[in-house]
């Protein structure tokens, strides 16, 4: 009588299986463990994991995070194709192949979900920056969103006089998007000087070269934690690069909600010496409160919105008329994916939770009315 081999189990499917294993119970649980996350994964692990990934992605002058996905979209493709020809060819041993192949495919997307929260997903569940700077974020009257708006406009106004612009009349950056890009890091350094959670060397934001492209989707920008690289669309119009790439190194910085990375942006900009990027970050944050003001008050708002100059308006319509070009079917999907993709890490209002900027802007504008008096 034959005796039966026992399989040995591998020290590499031991530790896959131990990957998997702490990482679905770390997102999970994360949530309930805020200020172990602050401590021991924000400020500590992740710190150190995104700064020496982000330098080393940084050597390289092209985006890494986009030849990765350009590259993963060609095999997906290639490995289809083979697979449809297989199909066709010899279709019982590739039936009799699928359940592997399909347990292969889940173990990847497993890993993937599990690489995502252990390199930058957990930042989701750290503390809210408001309680991190203390800023005194609390309920508003429609007279103080009000205010708020008039005071960006009135700052708006004054910086749009400062800046250059193209042969049409619209925002251009006068020393091209790569001098941009090479002076966004001066921001945050000025801003690590108030909240050194925001400080650290990483690498500068890329622009993506499949930009144009890219514009289908709705995405201005992106943050890819398997390379720490920020990633911006540099079709877009120039008078929101700067915020946009300020916005991706909030993200870089670890903090994952949209709310809060657009406020950083905002901040980032607001210190940053020069006046492209002061005007583009209030700007972010104008738009922000505007649409917040028109939603709680159409009549304040058209007030409001009559103290454009009309540098602004010009800059408005050119911002208008870009993503009008790329609507369709493939815009309405990126936005559904994002949408779910929001909710899925706690951000409840989904897209709307982009609006939330304004509650941080209020509460630094409250603070700042209360040390003026």
């Amino acid at each position: 009588m034959k005796k039966k081999r026992s399989r040995k189990i591998r020290p590499a499917t031991v530790v896959i299986g131990a990957i998997i294993g702490i990482g679905v119970i770390l997102s999970l649980t994360a949530p309930r463990f805020p200020l172990l996350i602050e401590s021991g994964y924000s400020r500590a692990i992740y710190r150190w994991i995104s700064s020496c990934l982000s330098r080393l992605t940084g050597i390289f002058p092209f985006s890494v995070a986009e030849v990765t996905v350009v590259g993963l979209v060609i095999f997906s493709l290639v490995q289809i194709i083979r697979g449809v020809i297989a199909l066709v060819k010899k279709p019982r041993e590739f039936l009799g192949a699928c359940p592997r192949g399909i347990g292969k495919i889940a173990l990847i997307l497993v890993l993937i979900y599990v690489g995502f929260y252990m390199l930058w997903g957990l930042n989701y569940s750290r503390l809210s920056f408001a309680e991190i700077s203390g800023l005194p974020v609390e309920p508003a009257a429609v007279e103080e969103l009000t205010e708020l708006a008039l005071a960006l406009t009135e700052k708006a106004n004054s910086l749009r006089a400062q800046v250059a612009e193209n042969d049409r009349g619209v925002m251009t950056l006068s020393s091209g998007i790569r001098q941009m890009f090479a002076q966004a890091e001066t921001g945050y350094q000025r801003a690590a000087e108030f909240y050194p959670e925001l400080g650290g060397k990483y690498g500068p934001p890329k622009g993506v070269f499949l930009s144009r492209y890219w514009s289908y989707t709705g995405i201005s920008g992106m943050y890819f934690p398997f390379t720490a690289e920020a990633n911006v669309n540099i079709d877009i119009p120039h008078f929101m690069l700067p915020a946009t790439a300020a916005h991706e190194m909030a993200h870089q910085r670890g903090f994952a909600r949209e709310d809060e990375a657009n406020f950083l942006s905002y901040l980032a900009c607001s210190l940053h010496p020069h006046v492209e990027f002061q005007y583009s970050g209030t700007m972010l944050a104008l738009m922000n409160t505007m649409n917040a003001l028109y939603r709680a008050d159409r009549e304040a708002y058209k007030n409001v919105r009559k103290q454009y100059c009309d540098g602004i308006n010009r800059d408005l319509k050119d911002w208008q008329a870009y993503w009008a070009r790329f609507e369709g079917p493939v815009q309405q999907l990126s936005t559904d994916i994002n949408d779910s993709y929001l909710k899925a890490n706690r951000q409840q209002d989904g897209v709307r939770s982009y609006g939330r900027m304004v509650d941080l802007l209020l509460a630094e504008f409250r603070q700042a009315q209360e040390q003026e008096g």
